[in-house]
């Protein structure tokens, strides 16, 4: 049995491996404004497919191109596979958004977000024209720590997404979505939320899916960009690469 313990935005967590199970145990503070008062919350977040801790360390950049500098999916339009919803935990205060607020480039934690109901839901945004896409940087709601469940990321050149479709990221360990088996981990959303490196593929449509978090059933998302160029043809394999800029929201603290 191996444990790790330590603050992460407004939340202190620990962890505990016990044979192949990772558990994962939060206390959530939140700051309740309006009562001038603070609630802590306990949360036990059990799964087998939790990425390891990496000791505080920052995860490694994702490199790119050069000139692949732009959030093409800013202010983009937006579609879902459902209208939204107001349903959500009982302590929230993040204001409701409509799907344009996905691409807006807000991104602090009391922005505005966008709630889908619980089961498998999806948003896809339309980058207007085909793109050389690198990166997919993702922000679901991380007001509180968790963990978001079946995230699946696809990239296509067809808006319904049954021509030619390439996977970026897939952590359905065990397709409880039907969108295939995942081989990459779940991971704890916070501020920094999670960028997925992509290799140059030709894209013009991007479809994120969830089902739920280990704190609500609702599919949360905050905010979505996409990084890309125009297509330029063939890349070298050794061509030269940079780490990806990034511009994060402000930390959580109390």
């Amino acid at each position: 049995m191996a444990g790790d313990g330590r603050w992460r935005g407004h939340a202190a967590f620990a962890t505990v491996r016990k044979g192949g199970e990772m558990k994962v145990f939060w206390l959530n503070v939140v700051g309740l404004c309006a009562a001038g008062l603070a609630m802590a919350r306990p949360m036990d977040i059990r799964t087998a497919n939790l990425e390891p801790s990496r000791g505080g360390k920052p995860r490694p950049p994702v490199m790119v191109p050069p000139d692949v500098t732009n959030n093409v999916a800013l202010n983009c339009p937006v579609t879902a596979s459902a209208e939204t919803t107001a349903q959500d935990s009982p302590e929230r205060q993040t204001p409701l958004g409509d799907l344009p607020c996905l691409t807006d480039g807000n991104k602090e934690h009391d922005d505005e977000r966008v709630n889908l109901p619980p089961g498998r839901q999806w948003v896809q945004i339309d980058l207007g024209r085909t793109r050389e896409v690198w990166a997919v940087q993702i922000w679901h709601a991380y007001d509180y720590g968790c963990v978001y469940r079946d995230v699946v990321v696809l990239l296509s050149n067809d808006p319904g997404f049954s021509g030619e479709t390439v996977t970026v990221f897939n952590n359905d360990h065990d397709n409880t979505s039907g969108l295939g088996e995942g081989k990459d981990k779940e991971y704890m959303e916070d501020f920094m939320g999670r960028c997925l490196a992509v290799d140059g593929v030709f894209a013009r449509y991007v479809r994120l899916y969830s089902n739920g978090c280990t704190e609500t059933p609702v599919n949360r998302y905050t905010e979505i960009e996409v990084y890309g160029r125009m297509p330029v043809g063939h890349q070298p394999e050794n061509g030269p690469r940079v780490p990806l800029k990034v511009g994060y929201p402000k930390p959580i603290f109390l």
